[in-house]
């Protein structure tokens, strides 16, 4: 029992409190392929949507007014936005080619300028020097390290993902804002059957739109590790302001400035 306690006593106070750690231990964040085109486009096809539909409804549009342009409209923007998506990737990807091709050249016929040039990177890090040539030395054996390190350190680039498409991101960033702009639009399809006021319809929007936003506010928590009811409640805030924002323009344009039909 006395050499178990003083094994115990030697180790660090994170060990001997283990227990507590790991139910303190923060939790990972979600870790997916497309999380940010789908969050992204989900909460900018919902906003949009909805507002067109605030201020189509401010306006006493019909419900066909209301399907009409909510869907060419989403359409559109779908496209435009998968599309720019698709161009945003591949200029990242592109840059990042020409970047490491440059920095390869530079490890290839400037070798020893740029080991000095880490090794003074690490010492202004902490590092002393002694232990900063001996990493530096140890990089310059592989020259796909070094310069891998040279773009992370000195660049802020970390090495390409071969398995990356930039297509991949514009196809599903096109797809997400068709499925959760479609929300919105929803509720003067779904209600037909059951009513004609479009009174009604624009309140099922409403409710649609705060459970999509909603939705979309939980996945953004789980993507950055936050809060589930503070990022829900946040984002179906934002969607409220917005749409507010096109229902005020839209009523203000009718009424006050005589914009009638």
């Amino acid at each position: 029992m006395g050499d178990n306690d003083n094994r115990a006593s030697l180790l660090p106070p994170w060990i001997n409190n283990g227990e507590n750690r790991k139910n303190g231990r923060p939790k990972e964040p979600w870790k997916g392929e497309f999380v940010k085109s789908i969050v992204y486009a989900g909460m900018d096809a919902i906003v949009t949507s909805f507002s067109l539909i605030s201020s189509i409804s401010a306006g006493h549009l019909s419900s066909v007014d209301v399907l009409v342009l909510g869907i060419s409209n989403l359409v559109a923007d779908g496209i435009s936005m998968g599309f720019g998506d698709f161009m945003s990737s591949s200029t990242e990807r592109d840059v990042a080619v020409k970047e490491r091709s440059v920095t390869e050249w530079d490890v290839e016929n400037h070798q020893s300028f740029q080991q000095q040039e880490l090794i003074q990177r690490y010492q202004a890090l902490g590092m002393n020097a002694t232990d900063a040539s001996t990493v530096v030395n140890i990089f310059a054996k592989y020259q796909d390290i070094l310069v891998d390190e040279k773009m992370a350190t000195e660049k802020g680039m970390v090495p390409l993902d071969q398995t990356d498409k930039p297509w991949k991101n514009g196809l599903v960033t096109f797809v997400a804002f068709l499925v959760f702009g479609c929300a919105p639009i929803l509720a003067f399809i779904i209600l037909i059957p059951f009513t004609n006021s479009d009174k009604i319809k624009f309140i099922g929007a409403c409710v649609l739109s705060a459970l999509a936003l909603a939705i979309l506010g939980i996945a953004k928590a789980k993507a950055a590790g936050q809060n589930y009811m503070v990022s829900a409640g946040i984002t179906v805030f934002n969607g409220a302001i917005a749409g507010a924002a096109a229902y005020g323009i839209g009523w203000t344009l009718r009424n006050v400035a005589g914009l009638e039909e």
